[in-house]
């Protein structure tokens, strides 16, 4: 995409757009260096007392494997989490797609720097907090997929925008209403720099955004009318009207694609910039964003068509798995699966019923329960597949795992395939990352700091 000229600011300082190109890494590398002087101890449930009172650095030196670690776990594939990484990023350059990962689903900073050492244009994130996180960090580029109207973080976001004149920023607008009381706090705050905004479309039945393109044209009015607010573009979340990837499911998700396209003609003479940005896609039908609106530049000269996918990292062994489109795709290179629970077999009270030391607070079940693959063994076990098992239900911290029988003794460790990386990464604040899952005993080469 070529350099457009920016505007002016109320400063008279000359200013670039959220789609335009900018040099450099896109987030602060030392600070991100710097997690590993980070000191190991009871705050990190997965790093054990043999680590406390070492860096992670110095801790990584002594070369620990999954055998240093106790249950329950939850780990991450070094392997599988780059091929992921460069299978994403080849998929989007292939079909002219940016590419803003959704930074909520791992909120981890040093993968954030891969995501955008690979190619990404930016991060997306969805609330305040993760806003604070990023910018604690660094991040350059900031998509809020939500819409910001509390008044302290708007003020927060205008000093931020006015004390780096590098940092870029979207957010969401939806209604009249809501255009109106940011730019009322951004008065308020004394700001500068005009916020960039991108109208919200929604659909019935779904989450937020403007219902229908006729709303949606009055909200774009009132942001046209806002001193404090700049017209950027549009965007939405198709993944709100669609759950599968039936055939109605999919009609649905490009219905309201059509709609989203259509909205952004519309604008198109309206918009104060060279890169106006579309939106949409989350991890499950990102190729058919694609298809649906990257014609759109034809229509609208530089249109920045912009997907957020953020499971693809980790991706699973559950949903995404099953719903992804280089999964549905004919040809395409699949994703791995680059997270897996560990838990140990503490209680084997009838034949057919087994309790692990993992639950809820430790393993995603929103989306599916754990799925075992394999026993590591135990005394006078060496283990292997792991074959008729399921896991029937978490409590708090213990999973039901049935029709197991002597393949799981007591004392034995599984390893659980694990559905929606969205709610895996929340428990843990730190992560170890193996060199790779299937080898007989993995080698932690890292340990990945979360800010939940």
């Amino acid at each position: 995409m070529s350099e457009t000229a920016g505007t002016a600011d109320r400063t008279g300082t000359e200013r670039r757009y959220f789609a335009d190109p900018a040099p450099g890494p896109g987030i602060d590398t030392a600070a991100v260096a710097a997690l590993a002087d980070e000191t190991l101890d009871f705050r990190f449930k997965a790093a054990p007392a043999a680590a406390h009172g070492l860096t992670v650095r110095d801790w990584l030196a002594t070369r620990p494997t999954l055998d240093d670690l106790g249950t329950p776990l939850l780990t991450l594939d070094a392997a599988a989490l780059d091929h992921n990484l460069h299978t994403m990023a080849a998929w989007c350059r292939e079909a002219g797609v940016l590419l803003a990962p959704h930074g909520k689903t791992t909120m981890a900073p040093a993968l954030w720097q891969a995501q955008l050492a690979a190619g990404a244009h930016a991060v997306t994130l969805a609330n305040l907090p993760q806003l604070r996180v990023a910018r604690a960090f660094g991040v350059r580029r900031l998509l809020l997929a939500n819409a910001l109207l509390d008044p302290a973080g708007l003020a927060w976001i205008a000093a931020e925008l006015d004390r780096d004149p590098g940092f870029a920023f979207t957010s969401w607008v939806d209604s009249a209403d809501g255009v109106r009381q940011m730019d009322a706090a951004l008065r308020a705050a004394g700001a500068t720099r005009p916020v960039e905004v991108l109208v919200e479309l929604g659909g019935p039945g779904g989450r937020t955004g403007a219902r229908g393109v006729p709303a949606a044209l009055e909200v774009a009015a009132a942001v046209l009318a806002a001193p404090t607010l700049r017209l950027a573009g549009v965007g939405g979340y198709e993944g709100a009207l669609a759950h599968d990837a039936s055939d109605p499911a999919l009609a649905a998700v490009r219905g309201y694609l059509a709609d989203l396209a259509d909205l952004h003609r519309r604008l198109a003479a309206d918009y104060p910039t060279g890169t106006p940005v579309v939106t949409a896609g989350g991890s499950a039908y990102f190729d058919t964003v694609a298809e649906e609106l990257t014609p759109l530049a034809e229509h609208v000269p530089g249109t920045a068509v912009i997907v957020r996918a953020g499971a693809y990292l980790a991706h699973d062994d559950g949903f995404y798995r099953g719903i992804s489109p280089l999964a549905r795709a004919a040809g395409a290179t699949p994703l791995r699966s680059a997270m897996h629970g560990w838990a140990r077999v503490v209680s084997h009270p009838e034949p057919r019923l087994a309790l692990l030391d993992a639950g809820k607070r430790d393993l995603p079940f929103d989306e599916g329960l754990p799925e075992p693959q394999l026993v590591r063994g135990a005394a006078g076990s060496t283990g292997g597949p792991l074959e008729g098992a399921a896991v029937t239900a978490l409590n708090d911290q213990h999973a039901f795992l049935r029709d197991a029988g002597p393949a799981a003794p007591v004392g034995a460790v599984l390893r659980l395939g694990l559905s929606h990386p969205c709610t895996a990464f929340d428990k843990w604040s730190l992560i170890p990352v193996l060199d790779h899952a299937d080898a007989e005993n993995p080698r932690v080469v890292d340990l990945l700091r979360t800010y939940f």
